[in-house]
């Protein structure tokens, strides 16, 4: 039975630019951790590590609160 091939392991890139905080109104960064269909992007499909998921996420979720990130996408 053949080996899986070995996968290479991301790095955070916010602990590479060793980012404290989180902007909830920065969207243009935000929207790198949202899929198309505005839906929140998992830790294995960004790379990033748990403690800065969680700040991603907090700040995701607080901008679409703030009407700065929709809910569901947006239909042509």
């Amino acid at each position: 039975m053949p080996r899986p091939a070995p996968t290479i392991a991301k790095s955070c890139y916010l602990c590479e630019s060793k980012v404290n905080y989180v902007d909830y109104k920065d969207t243009q960064f935000l929207r790198r951790f949202m899929s198309p269909h505005a839906k929140i992007l998992g830790r294995k499909r960004t790379g990033s590590c748990q403690k800065h998921q969680k700040l991603i996420t907090r700040a995701l979720k607080h901008a679409r609160h703030m009407a700065l990130l929709p809910f569901v996408p947006t239909t042509g």
